[in-house]
């Protein structure tokens, strides 16, 4: 009977070893969980705003191939907006505006409103159009700046082109 009492409290010994060891290496794995999923939302959270950043080169694209097909470019062109001469798929004489409202860049067809280029968690800044005239044909240069509402380090993505107006061959 003694010895079966000594028995037991040396094996309970054992059981609050035990039971220390597995606390400390739930801990130890908990916190290397978390900190993996920490890790892991912060690069979704950067890659979506890589992605967004990005995504603005569609904005160029939509203004580049409305360039490529007008046959002139309007005279109240300013270096903030654009306004083209170019036609429909009828062939019917059309008008496309870009409009910098700030912090959109706005489309304009025969003067109605079509919408904004850019989503609206993008602004855009310092838009600039500036045309180029040679005895060989006109080209457009533009060059503006996107940021996105949702970074908190206010990082910035430059998009620059020069693009020659076709319309007119």
């Amino acid at each position: 009977m003694i010895k079966n009492t000594l028995k037991n409290k040396k094996n309970s010994g054992y059981v609050i070893l035990e039971l220390l060891f597995y606390i400390s290496f739930f801990a130890v794995f908990s916190i290397l969980v978390i900190n993996s999923m920490i890790i892991m939302t912060k690069a979704f959270k950067e890659t979506t705003l890589q992605a967004e950043l990005l995504q603005s080169g569609s904005m160029m694209e939509r203004i580049s191939r409305e360039i490529r097909q007008a046959y002139g470019i309007d005279g109240t062109s300013t270096s903030t907006d654009l306004k083209l001469n170019t036609t429909d798929g009828a062939g019917a004489n059309k008008t496309v505006e870009f409009k910098f409202t700030t912090p959109n860049m706005e489309l304009w067809e025969n003067a109605s409103k079509t919408g904004n280029l850019n989503t609206p968690n993008i602004v855009v800044t310092n838009p600039v159009f500036t045309q180029i005239t040679t005895t060989k044909g006109t080209a457009v240069k533009i060059s503006f700046t996107v940021r996105s509402t949702n970074d908190t380090a206010n990082r910035t993505f430059d998009f620059y082109d020069t693009i020659v107006l076709r319309g007119n061959y």
